[in-house]
């Protein structure tokens, strides 16, 4: 996005860098696209897949809408919010499976991917026609809009569960520290008080 060059063949003009910079996301966004498909239809699960399933889209979208603002082409604050987004359900996600259950994909979450993509590739193709910036503006403004309505849609389903799962988890850990609490407590009691023949004889030799 930040580099000047020109591929020409002979005086025709082949490729620039907007261009170029909206085919390497395209192709990036097909291959995570594929790369899903692929593993739902032969039912294969990898571990490298499944490090990257959760973060790739993350990654690629973070570092398109980065570098456009870097070229002033986008404003901060607004993909400040679309990360942040990414952040806050990324973290909803790693509770629930420290939980013990997975919060899967929404049709909102599904349908964001595409949208953003969409969104992105328009703001590129703003830079050789000025034309379409309104249109990449509003298409960026439904992608918050969208975004965070899903955001909101996984926590309005799953926070309850996960907060209630966690309150449960944390409970019965600390009724299971007073219980050994107690028995240290009792025990230690058994080893201090005499008892029986022993306390009796204990008695007798003081006497």
């Amino acid at each position: 996005m930040q580099q000047h060059f020109r591929l020409h063949w002979g005086k025709t003009l082949l490729l620039a860098n907007d261009f170029f910079a909206v085919l390497v996301f395209l192709a990036a966004a097909a291959t995570d696209l594929l790369d899903g498909y692929l593993a739902r239809r032969w039912k294969q699960v990898t571990t490298v897949g499944t490090l990257l399933d959760p973060i790739a889209d993350k990654l690629l979208i973070s570092a398109a809408l980065i570098s456009l603002v870097e070229i002033r082409l986008l404003p901060a604050w607004l993909v400040i919010l679309i990360i942040s987004r990414e952040f806050a359900v990324s973290g909803l996600r790693s509770i629930a499976a420290a939980e013990g259950f997975t919060i899967a994909a929404g049709e909102l979450g599904k349908s964001k991917m595409l949208f953003q993509v969409a969104a992105v590739t328009l703001v590129m193709l703003s830079i050789r026609w000025s034309e379409l910036r309104p249109y990449a503006l509003g298409a960026m403004w439904a992608v918050v809009i969208f975004a965070l309505a899903s955001a909101i849609d996984y926590f309005r389903k799953f926070w309850r569960r996960v907060d209630t799962s966690i309150k449960l988890r944390r409970r019965h850990e600390l009724i299971m520290m007073e219980r050994q609490k107690r028995r240290l407590q009792k025990a230690a009691k058994s080893r201090e008080v005499p008892s029986g023949a022993d306390g009796a004889a204990s008695i007798r030799r003081s006497g």
